[in-house]
């Protein structure tokens, strides 16, 4: 493959459509903690407008400064759902991505578009889960998919259940068993500011 300038992948391997699925109904913030806080991509990417919402498998694309070419080679491989995610060789402030190719990948069943991937702190390999809203960007390896699906919904369920412990006035020093550790680090309660040694 040496000298090679583009390569297309047809035969993307993507996660179980069952997984990503399930990985569409929680946020980025849960998935990228049911993953032991690994997988989000750097702060900076963010959705163009409040409360858009994507999840899909990857379409990775390498692009150069100026040139889209690989974005038309990607809206090619689309399937419905898929999310393309582009990284560049260099920073570019080139109109990249317009209507006319918004209306391409629509066509195509192109689920969302993430500029600017590389080098944002998780590696995204074609066929990976992409989960995007107002909390930023995270990537589920597809191998992993459904575990992640899985400890998400966990997570989720004990969070309902400490939500509902808190709304009947259960304080999270009790709930976290926090009281001792506290205690342990030299928390000290007062009755009165004049107590204060």
């Amino acid at each position: 493959m040496v000298g090679k300038t583009g390569i297309a992948v047809r035969n993307i391997q993507r996660a179980p459509a069952a997984a990503v699925a399930q990985l569409a109904k929680f946020g980025v913030a849960t998935i990228h903690e049911a993953m032991g806080r690994t997988g989000l991509l750097a702060p900076y990417l963010r959705p163009i407008y409040r409360g858009a919402r994507v999840c899909g498998s990857a379409v990775t694309v390498l692009g150069h400064p100026g040139d889209n070419w690989m974005l038309h080679v990607a809206a090619e491989l689309l399937q419905a759902g898929d999310v393309v995610v582009m990284g560049m060789t260099a920073p570019d402030d080139h109109a990249m991505f317009g209507e006319l190719l918004g209306t391409s990948f629509r066509a195509r069943g192109g689920a969302g578009l993430v500029v600017d991937a590389m080098c944002a702190g998780a590696l995204v390999h074609a066929g990976d889960v992409i989960v995007g809203d107002d909390d930023g960007v995270v990537v589920v390896p597809a191998a992993q998919a459904a575990q992640v699906a899985r400890a998400s919904q966990e997570r989720e369920d004990r969070e309902a259940a400490t939500r509902a412990r808190l709304a009947k006035g259960e304080l999270g020093l009790d709930i976290y068993d926090m009281r001792g550790k506290l205690s342990a680090a030299g928390l000290e309660y007062y009755e009165k500011p004049e107590d204060v040694k």
